[in-house]
């Protein structure tokens, strides 16, 4: 449990990158959305690069020239067929997630994914109801970098900046917890290299999920058995 000597009250992850490599799935469907368009296939590393800003975002760099409702409405349809077979869990992530949930650290998820296909992921791949609390762009004002999405979390968690850390895999995830107040673990296991990562001077940085529970425990713990 979070005591004196563990102050750590609550992780909140990024989703696609962090605790998920759903880039095959967002690949099958951008190429669906431009298959309707005439346009050629792209390579999963060209549309990995424009993962975590949002969908307008992605849809607008992989499909340019389309309306983003049109092409938004034609990808989510597609979305809906391909993202339980084409997504898998990072290395670590459902270890991690039980062993912080084991110990009384509360768990979020804040993601530019559209929130319904994050929950209804989180709910196939990890126990209902480990994730306390999931939020999408559709939940605040501002998507990500902007703060909302985490110090709305933090709100319904009950717990403040000071007590949390957020776990990402990008630049705009870094921005998002700074301006949250948040401590910021990076983890290089979606677009952007550890040496990307490092020169964005994060809080922490660790390879895989497979590490967490560990840094956590040794970083933010003088009782090493808080976070095991």
């Amino acid at each position: 449990m979070p005591t004196k000597s563990c102050p750590l009250q609550a992780v909140i992850f990024d989703f696609d990158g962090t605790l998920a490599d759903s880039f095959d799935a967002i690949t099958c469907s951008v190429n669906h959305v431009r298959s309707q368009y005439g346009l050629p296939p792209l390579p999963v590393e060209e549309v990995r690069r424009h993962v975590g800003r949002g969908a307008f975002h992605l849809l607008s760099q992989t499909v340019p020239g389309i309306p983003p409702q049109t092409a938004l409405e034609c990808y989510r349809q597609h979305h809906e067929q391909v993202m339980y077979t084409l997504t898998r869990l990072m290395p670590g992530a459902a270890e991690a997630v039980a062993q912080l949930a084991q110990v009384g650290v509360k768990l979020a998820v804040c993601s530019n994914k559209p929130v319904s296909f994050t929950r209804r992921l989180l709910d196939h791949f990890l126990p209902i109801g480990s994730i306390a609390v999931v939020l999408g762009p559709e939940d605040v004002p501002r998507a990500k970098p902007a703060p909302d999405m985490l110090v709305e979390a933090l709100r319904r968690l009950q717990v403040a900046p000071a007590h949390a850390v957020y776990v990402g895999d990008m630049d705009v995830d870094i921005e998002t917890a700074r301006q949250a107040g948040v401590r910021i673990i990076a983890v290089a296991t979606g677009a952007q290299s550890a040496a990307y990562l490092a020169a964005a001077h994060p809080d922490g940085m660790i390879a895989s999920l497979t590490e967490l529970p560990d840094y956590l425990r040794l970083r933010f713990c003088t009782d090493r058995e808080s976070v095991s």
